[in-house]
């Protein structure tokens, strides 16, 4: 071989190898980067109630439960100008909406932003947000459903964000909502957030550390595609779904596994699938069996009966941060890194 021959292979074969382990530690680098966490909230902060999504209809009682709670933690509330307006489907106009929440998240004297409530409604003002101002004074988005868009989006942004309940699951009677409310303060006050779960024989056993991102399936369905859907790749899921067909689900599970949403996750957790409908043609499996028929071909581990969700018991969850997931058929844990 001659020597500009040799000196020939040399550099193709030096840009091939050492372009690719370029390429992948600067993917493994996105994947693992840690996201930005706002303040967590102390006595005297203020939190700004928002709804970004659905029509509150004859919801005030709950809004002045929401503010009264926000009080007696030492909490000061203000609540968005258009939160009680209405627009169809709507808690205002994609105008309104987005006036509200735009205005909280500019505002740097706002610690937390919690929306009232979910429905439908979120993405349509997803591409109007403006996030320059909010990157220097960094806030907590805290809400669940459709706020998954939102989720999304603070993700993608860098920034950490709380799935857990809104103005609108509050109750009459706080016993009923204990752990939610419990899991909900730790939250924003930067408490230890540890679960132990409830064992499921179709749990899927195997330990992992990874970034937990996620929330509602159909939400993160709808993102497929665009600027806004999350990389999963080296992250644990959680997906919790409330109305859908058993065949909806799996469609989903289908589309999202097409896309190769699953090929580099490192674990699942499943939070409650409420209010299934009954189709005309029976599925023939439980909804456990068929999670798991879908991701037949990963190997990472896989939590059932997360109590987080579309019930009562709806545990805070910190998206965006690192956990410990340890799965068993006995039990599982969530641990949240500090």
């Amino acid at each position: 071989m001659s020597r500009n021959v040799f000196i020939l292979v040399f550099c193709c074969t030096f840009f091939f190898f050492g372009n690719s382990n370029g390429l992948a530690q600067t993917n493994t680098a996105k994947t693992q980067k840690k996201l930005i966490r706002p303040d967590y909230l102390k006595p005297g902060d203020t939190v700004a109630i928002v709804a970004p999504s659905g029509i509150l209809k004859n919801k005030e009682g709950e809004i002045q439960q929401a503010v009264s709670l926000l009080k007696s933690w030492g909490l000061h509330a203000v609540v968005g100008k258009h939160v009680f307006s209405q627009a169809n489907h709507f808690a205002g106009t994609d105008d309104e909406r987005c006036e509200d929440f735009q205005k909280v998240m500019d505002d740097h004297t706002i610690s937390a932003i919690w929306c009232a409530r979910g429905g439908y409604g979120t993405v349509r003002i997803l591409d109007k947000l403006d996030f320059t101002k909010f990157k220097k004074h960094p806030k907590w988005l805290i809400g669940y459903s459709d706020i998954t868009a939102l989720h999304n989006q603070f993700h993608n942004e860098g920034y950490e964000s709380i799935h857990a309940m809104m103005c609108t699951s509050l109750t009459d009677d706080f016993d009923d909502i204990k752990e939610t409310l419990e899991t909900f303060k730790a939250s924003i006050f930067g408490e230890p957030l540890n679960y132990t779960i409830k064992g499921s024989e179709y749990n899927r056993e195997g330990t992992n550390t990874a970034p937990l991102v996620g929330g509602n399936l159909t939400m993160l369905h709808t993102m497929l595609g665009s600027k806004t859907s999350i990389d999963v790749s080296g992250k644990i899921l959680f997906i919790e779904e409330i109305g859908e067909y058993k065949y909806h689900i799996d469609r989903m599970l289908q589309s999202l596994k097409r896309a190769g949403y699953f090929e580099h996750c490192k674990g699942v957790i499943v939070g409650d699938i409420s209010k299934l409908r009954k189709n005309t043609t029976l599925w023939g499996t439980s909804i456990e069996q068929l999670i798991l028929d879908a991701l037949a071909e990963y190997n990472f581990p896989i939590a059932f009966n997360m109590p987080a969700g579309h019930e009562k018991i709806n545990l805070a969850m910190i998206l965006g941060r690192t956990v410990n997931l340890s799965v068993n058929k006995n039990q599982s844990t969530l641990v949240f890194e500090k």
